[in-house]
């Protein structure tokens, strides 16, 4: 693997392996595989034995499984900057979900074994991974209850109140998706159908659809509807 000087820099800003010097960022992932889709395309499937997790550098990925009819149901859109797959190396080596990269995303694949072997190499690392585990799992199990215990437009009102806070703009605006309308149904738990009735019942908080794009003109009310204050 041959990591470019800013790769190496963003690698080492990834929560996983901040506060780690140069060469033992370079020490764990001397067998990884820079990986560059792209038109996209299937990275693994459900069942597959789990020799690698991955680093998200450019790009998207979605974590998804397949429901009784063959339909794709989104359970975790992957961001530039985070890692996935970490527990299936640990656990009982198959990946659990399935995992499509979008068109331009760029990865680090990192060999389960070889990692594993260096861990002990590095004080503190293995806490650390630990930790981001635990945090994954946590951030599962509250989604879980989040779609158990939310209607279709507050699950849809919640998620548009996420983007808005990633992209800074607290008093409210246009937000553009990071996927289709059909890929955010799955991604909240609902059908395409229930996705066009959630956002007629967001419409009085003020929250409009532009393509693309959702505007939303009052944070605060979304959050009331939300039940998020």
């Amino acid at each position: 693997m041959s990591l470019s000087a800013a790769d190496l820099a963003f690698v080492r800003g990834v929560p996983m392996f901040s506060g780690l010097e140069e060469d033992q960022v370079r020490a764990l992932l001397e067998e990884a595989t820079l990986r560059a889709l792209p038109e996209g395309g299937l990275l693994f499937s459900r069942g597959d034995a789990a020799g690698h997790f991955f680093l998200c550098l450019e790009g998207r990925v979605h974590l998804f499984a397949l429901t009784a009819g063959g339909e794709q149901s989104i359970i975790e859109v992957v961001e530039r900057g985070q890692t996935f797959a970490e527990a299936a190396i640990f656990a009982n080596m198959r990946y659990p979900l399935n995992a499509e990269a979008m068109p331009g995303t760029r990865l680090l694949e990192i060999p389960g074994a070889p990692f594993i072997r260096r861990l002990s190499e590095v004080p503190g690392l293995v806490a650390r991974l630990l930790a981001s585990l635990t945090g994954w799992q946590r951030r599962l199990m509250a989604e879980i209850g989040d779609l158990k215990g939310r209607s279709p437009a507050q699950r849809l009102g919640a998620f548009l109140l996420a983007l808005l806070q990633t992209a800074g703009a607290a008093e409210g605006g246009e937000v553009q998706l990071p996927f289709s309308k059909a890929a955010l149904a799955s991604r909240i738990g609902i059908s395409p159908e229930s996705l066009s009735r959630a956002l007629a019942r967001l419409k009085p908080v003020g929250v409009e659809s532009r393509g693309r794009g959702l505007f939303v003109a009052d944070p605060e009310a979304l959050r009331r509807f939300c039940g998020l204050d």
